[in-house]
């Protein structure tokens, strides 16, 4: 019977049963994509990794990335984890590893302490900053429980975005950001209404708490995930998102997320100018969890 050994972590954040779960299957050779899917469903967190040969030698690795329900181009917890776990294995070279994934190359640094301990890594996303359609206040403040006040549009509308995967971002009130609770029929009513969104709706809702500080919340649950209790990708964004409304060249926040659902997570980003546009990434503390192999 073949066995696929994995391990799981808590990724931003430095104590256990904090930040966002993450399992990572370090050797997926001979996995199907059907079998990885069914193993990300069965692990039941919001993303699962399978670590393959990357195509290109100087690379460190392949990485592919699925949720419950389907594969993700790019995310930030789970690259963030992955390097955390590969680092462990002494697979990184000169503390960066290099990750080969749908939406384009992922170079990750690890942190390590004063003992040369892994203690976490950061990514840079894969690409720049694309703004795509806005949205309606109204609708977004339907599918968030919230009412149209509570959405801030004074420096934007909530917006489609990515560097790298999509989210809908979408500012709103400090006080607003607790009572928000996903209504799903809301979610399917503008997903359906929306071709744009390309069938896939997760909306990320920040709020201002100080002039570097943000603290947010992340609902998908067309995809399965209710509430997301870290969500790299999607802060990543907002901080490409921020830079752009200003004329800085480069600035540096503090996201907390997790909060409401018991798993506060802590993440550190930056967003910067360049000359292909605003690039970003975010970093994080790791605790290894569990290890385990599956059966198969």
């Amino acid at each position: 019977m073949p066995t696929y050994p994995y391990e799981t972590l808590d990724v931003f954040t430095d104590k256990p049963f904090g930040g966002n779960q993450l399992a990572v299957f370090t050797d997926a050779r001979g996995l199907t994509s059907e079998q990885m899917q069914s193993l990300a469903a069965e692990m039941n967190y919001s993303e699962t990794t399978f670590v393959l040969p990357p195509a290109d030698p100087a690379n460190t690795a392949r990485v592919r990335i699925f949720t419950r329900t389907h594969e993700m181009p790019f995310a930030g917890h789970p690259n963030v984890g992955t390097a955390f776990v590969l680092a462990r294995h002494g697979r990184d070279r000169g503390g960066v590893l290099r990750f080969e994934e749908i939406a384009g190359l992922v170079r990750v640094e690890v942190v390590r302490d004063a003992s040369v301990a892994v203690t976490g890594a950061t990514i840079a996303a894969p690409q720049p900053l694309t703004r795509s359609i806005e949205l309606p206040a109204e609708a977004i403040a339907a599918c968030a429980g919230l009412s149209p006040s509570d959405i801030v549009v004074t420096s934007h509308r909530p917006v489609r975005a990515s560097v790298g995967v999509f989210f809908v971002l979408a500012e709103v009130t400090l006080e607003a950001l607790s009572r928000a609770t996903p209504d799903l029929s809301q979610f399917r009513a503008v997903r359906d209404k929306t071709p744009e969104l390309e069938g896939r709706f997760s909306l990320f809702l920040y709020a201002r708490d100080g002039v570097a500080d943000i603290r947010a919340r992340m609902f998908a649950p067309i995809s399965g995930t209710w509430e997301d209790p870290a969500t790299g990708s999607a802060s990543a964004t907002v901080a490409a998102l921020l830079l752009s409304l200003d004329h800085r060249s480069e600035a540096r926040f503090t996201l907390t997320q997790g909060v409401e659902m018991g798993r506060p997570s802590l993440l550190h980003l930056t967003a910067r100018r360049g000359e292909d546009g605003i690039r970003a990434t975010v970093g994080g503390a790791c605790v290894p969890m569990f290890r385990g192999e599956a059966l198969l």
